[in-house]
C-alpha cells in the first residue's frame, strides 16, 4: 500500500497543474515542497531502480500472480522515471558531474522523458490508486 501512497504523491509533485485546477490553494503546499523536489525525486529514482531490479529477480511471480507482478513492474518503472525527472537537478550535481558522457547521456534521457511528465504523473495517480484498492480488497 506503500507503493500506491508513494505513487500519488509523486504524480501530484510530477503534475501539479491537476491539483491546481481542483485546489487552487494548494500552490502554498508545492511551494513547500519545491525545495525538497530534488532530494524527493532522487530517493524515488533510485526505490524504482531498485524495484525495477526486484521485480526481475522476483520474475517467476510472473507464472503465479501475473497481475501482481505487471502492477509491481509498472509501479517502479513510474516510481524511477517520475524520480529522474523530479530529481535530475541532484541526479546530476551528485552523480553525473563527473563524467561528460553520462552527463549527456542523462540529459538526453530527461529531454525524452519531460515532454511526457504530466501523462505519467497522470499515470501515476491512477496506478497508485489501483496499487490501494488491490492491497485493500486482495491482501488484507
Amino acid at each position: 500500500m506503500i507503493f500506491g501512497i508513494t505513487l500519488i504523491i509523486l504524480g501530484i509533485l510530477a503534475a501539479p497543474s491537476l491539483l491546481l485546477s481542483r485546489k487552487p490553494d494548494a500552490q502554498e503546499l508545492l511551494d513547500k515542497i519545491t525545495p525538497y523536489q530534488g532530494w524527493i525525486g532522487l530517493a524515488f529514482c533510485v526505490w524504482g531502480v531498485w524495484g525495477i531490479i526486484s521485480s526481475i529477480l522476483n520474475l517467476g511471480w510472473l507464472t503465479t500472480y501475473p497481475i501482481y507482478w505487471a502492477t509491481f513492474l509498472a509501479v517502479n518503472v513510474l516510481l524511477a522515471a517520475l524520480g529522474f525527472i523530479l530529481g535530475y537537478g541532484m541526479i546530476n550535481k551528485h552523480l553525473l558531474s563527473k563524467n561528460e558522457e553520462a552527463k549527456a547521456k542523462g540529459e538526453l534521457l530527461l529531454a525524452k522523458l519531460r515532454p511526457l511528465q504530466g501523462k505519467l504523473g497522470i499515470a501515476a495517480i491512477a496506478l497508485g490508486v489501483w496499487q490501494i484498492i488491490t492491497k485493500l480488497l486482495f491482501f488484507v
